[in-house]
């Protein structure tokens, strides 16, 4: 018999970076934006070295051909999502009903930061998200994927529309208040987190905290990769790697990368 994971407790959902400094230099930013939405400017961390996303090189490749389709036919990729029903058109709509730039498919701030390393002299993109054809990843997805489709017959007879409302309720009041932002996009970060509750659903707490390490480990690794290389070019250890993340999950890969005692040796791609 399966039972339900514990809801993840929501953390404060936070606007300004969290940072973490390497003991052997350098620092890794973790930046919290919201999914589908762009950025306000004010908010953005604009002074970073070598950029870490939670994708993998596949996932990589996915959301390059979605930008194109996007400009051929704006809003294609959010028709086809919201058609598709689940979580993620009830963000979408939500989103719609705001003052806010979106929604928008590809996620914009990490195609955004994507095409801005891509352009400014090929500053080093790092892929987080392992291959399929890592062992050790493969093991965890087939786990992961165990476990969705006992959890998705169980929940069957639940509302996904009622959870999520619900959920957008309490963590509408997680939301801090900044200076920076409006009722609007405050809104949206509401939506956003009841959203990626939604998304962990699935995921027992065990899932949860051997991804979450794997991701603090290779996160380090590119933050070696990035510092060492700098130190052969220029004898400079001072780098900044930006680490994109949805704004619900800032805190608990933060928590995993002061947690973590493991490097996962990695390169740019």
């Amino acid at each position: 018999m399966i039972t339900l994971r514990r809801v993840m407790e929501l953390p404060c959902l936070k606007w300004e970076s969290l940072i973490y400094q390497d003991p052997e230099g350098g620092k890794i930013v973790i930046w919290p934006h919201l999914p589908c939405v762009v950025m306000p400017n004010s908010l953005r961390y604009k002074k970073w070295d070598g950029l870490a996303l939670l994708y993998s090189k596949d996932d990589i490749t996915i959301l390059k051909q979605e930008h194109k389709d996007e400009i051929k036919s704006p809003g294609i990729n959010v028709d086809a999502v919201m058609a598709s029903g689940g979580a993620m058109s009830l963000l979408l709509r939500d989103i719609q009903n705001l003052d806010v730039n979106g929604p928008s498919i590809p996620d914009p701030e990490p195609i955004r930061l994507l095409k801005h390393a891509e352009n400014t002299g090929g500053k080093p993109i790092y892929t987080i998200i392992p291959e399929i054809t890592d062992k050790n990843w493969e093991a965890w997805y087939s786990k992961y994927a165990d476990n969705q489709v006992k959890l998705i017959n169980l929940l069957k007879t639940i509302s996904t529309s009622r959870r999520y409302v619900k959920n957008r309720l309490k963590a509408s009041k997680k939301v801090e208040i900044s200076e920076k932002v409006n009722s609007d996009l405050g809104a949206a970060a509401a939506a956003g987190a009841s959203w990626w509750i939604e998304e962990q659903r699935v995921l027992t707490e065990e899932l949860i905290e051997e991804r979450d390490q794997r991701f603090a480990a290779r996160i380090k690794g590119a933050l070696h990769d990035l510092r060492d290389r700098r130190l052969n070019e220029s004898n400079d250890s001072d780098v900044t790697l930006l680490v994109p993340v949805h704004q619900a999950y800032l805190e608990q890969l933060y928590d995993s990368l002061n947690k973590s005692v493991r490097v996962e040796k990695i390169e740019r791609g």
